[in-house]
């Protein structure tokens, strides 16, 4: 026995000012199954079973009642044939009827558009679109499958990138798929069963200030009231908390909780939504007092452009940018005992492999030491 029914707000999303998706579910020999009507309204907007309150209301009664009947259509075939729901077929030839035959790769472009991410992590996306029009394999829903993510991955390194570029790729079109999936456009990401096949590229290569670095750098006498002091201030902070350069422009002295010794938070981060432990070590919360305990506001690629200059005056050979100040950090406080599963929880890395190549980095200079010694033991005049 099959039954269709027009439902809202599923997964409980609706608030005040947030729209509730209205889906059409599918019940099938007790499996369920749900098809996107791509229209979302307020809780307040929707009323025994239709959209009130809105100047669009009719319009958008008529244009469910339509693809209700659309899904009907769809489900009677198989009925008719006596087969089991192909939920898949259903989803794409409703969707296509519902918004007018749009393609994946035209989602796509709007999802990347739509998406709640500052503007410097919307750059990394964009590309993504331009090389999947130019890769041509991969237009049409039908085409989001394992065998087609082989064939682009395959492309991309034809065109000369290297495995930490193709990486990229794969993760910002791997995410926008798990998009696809929460809006019910496809049943699975094809990438849930490609774990572990691409690889990441080379991140062993970490750059870091060593601490003599630091000191150099935090002891810079620089003209009051300029961008370079700015800048100057907000790296030293990044360093000493591992805050990434979003995360310390929203950094919010309330989240932090005083315990009788220091100022500690858990908070999450903005990026990737996983959780970190901070505490506001006292190199930190100078420059909080300095600045009335608020971070002050910096455009990143001026900050980038302030940090390569003060590079350049600090006698410091590594290229300065904000990222490194994390990096710095993390190795900061690998060199000083503490242990690799913490360092990774005040990082809010996903899991401790992310952390790990902080570890290599320091075992690497700690052999390149220990063949300094031997070579002066092997040849005492030196």
């Amino acid at each position: 026995m099959i039954t269709t029914k027009i439902i809202f707000d599923r997964r409980k999303s609706a608030k005040k000012k947030q729209p509730g998706a209205i889906e059409i579910r599918i019940i099938e020999n007790r499996k369920t199954y749900y098809v996107s009507t791509g229209i979302s309204v307020m809780s307040s907007q929707w009323v025994a079973g239709q959209v009130v309150n809105r100047m669009d209301a009719q319009e958008l009664n008529k244009r469910l009642a339509l693809i209700y009947q659309k899904v009907m259509d769809e489900v009677n075939i198989y009925i008719e044939a006596r087969q089991p729901v192909n939920i898949n077929t259903v989803r794409m030839n409703v969707w296509a009827f519902s918004s007018g035959g749009v393609s994946f790769i035209d989602w796509i472009d709007e999802q990347i558009g739509m998406l709640r991410i500052s503007e410097g992590t919307r750059k990394h996306y964009k590309p993504l679109f331009v090389r999947l029009v130019e890769f041509g394999g991969i237009s049409s829903w039908h085409d989001v499958n394992v065998e087609k993510i082989y064939a682009f991955d395959a492309w991309l390194h034809k065109l000369g990138l290297g495995d930490a570029g193709v990486y990229n790729y794969h993760k910002c079109l791997k995410a926008l798929l798990n998009r696809a999936v929460e809006f019910d456009r496809i049943d699975r990401n094809p990438y849930d069963r490609l774990k572990g096949k691409f690889k990441r590229g080379d991140k062993e290569n970490v750059e870091y200030l060593t601490e003599e670095e630091m000191r150099n750098f935090e002891t810079m006498i620089l003209p009051p009231g300029t961008a370079l002091e700015l800048a100057h201030d907000l790296f030293v902070f990044q360093m000493y908390t591992g805050l990434p350069y979003s995360d310390m422009q929203a950094f919010n002295m309330n989240d932090y909780k005083w315990d009788g010794m220091k100022w500690n938070n858990v908070g999450t981060r903005i990026k990737t939504g996983v959780p970190y432990v901070s505490s506001i070590l006292p190199p930190a919360l100078h420059i909080l007092e300095k600045y009335g305990m608020k971070i002050p506001k910096m455009n990143n690629a001026d900050y980038n452009r302030q940090l390569k200059a003060l590079g350049l005056m600090a006698g410091i050979k590594t290229r300065l940018h904000s990222h490194l100040a994390r990096h710095t950090f993390a190795t900061y406080m690998l060199r000083n005992g503490v242990k690799i599963e913490n360092v990774s929880k005040m990082l809010g890395h996903t899991n401790i492999t992310q952390t790990q190549r902080y570890a290599k980095v320091l075992a690497q200079s700690v052999h390149e030491d220990f063949d300094m010694i031997a070579e002066k033991m092997s040849n005492p005049k030196k």
